[in-house]
């Protein structure tokens, strides 16, 4: 039962906004049918020449191919997210996820032209082994974080070498973005 003196807090702001953000490109994709989605919230190999083109490098990660594929990724990034955003703060968070799209979205026009990509599984994977890093380094074993990898990948190979328009690119690179950041910051973190 809650006590009346409780307040509800609200915690993990960077990480429940990239999921509204992400509800509302759902959403909108859903209205016009996909064509929100194709146009702002996928990418794929379009003209440079074209602002929209650079927009989508960074805006893919927002969209999501239907409401089973956002349930997914949202369960995911709502389960990891929030705790690494508590223990290792807003801004880490909110430089991961621009970051993470980007290099996702340009090695995705760079290496493979004919594939359009959209949704957050590049992002959970990078959250995912982030938290696996930094927690390995700092001398704990998580064995959920290694767990829930092991589940992630794992379903990777199983399904996404077999599965037309699963990007394991997205996924592999995803999760190399959040071991980096996380072997970066247990290097800066000890220096301090």
């Amino acid at each position: 039962m809650m006590d009346k003196n409780q307040r509800k807090h609200y915690n993990a702001p960077v990480v429940l906004c990239f999921a509204a953000i992400c509800f509302i490109a759902t959403l909108l994709g859903s209205i016009t049918d996909g064509k929100s989605t194709v146009l702002l919230f996928m990418t794929y190999h379009s003209p440079l020449s074209s602002p929209l083109t650079y927009l989508r490098f960074f805006t893919h990660v927002f969209g999501h191919n239907g409401w089973d594929h956002f349930f997914h990724n949202m369960l995911m990034l709502l389960l990891v997210g929030p705790m690494l955003e508590d223990e290792y703060g807003h801004r880490l968070i909110a430089v991961m996820i621009p970051v993470t799209a980007v290099i996702i979205g340009v090695l995705n026009y760079i290496c493979f032209p004919d594939t359009a990509l959209c949704g957050a599984s590049g992002v959970v994977f990078a959250f995912v082994l982030f938290a696996a890093v930094t927690n390995i380094v700092n001398r704990k074993v998580p064995i959920l974080y290694i767990v829930l990898a092991a589940l992630l990948f794992g379903k990777m190979f199983m399904d996404d070498f077999r599965t037309v328009g699963i990007s394991w690119m997205a996924h592999l690179v995803g999760g190399l973005i959040g071991g980096a950041a996380g072997l970066i910051y247990i290097r800066h973190y000890d220096r301090q």
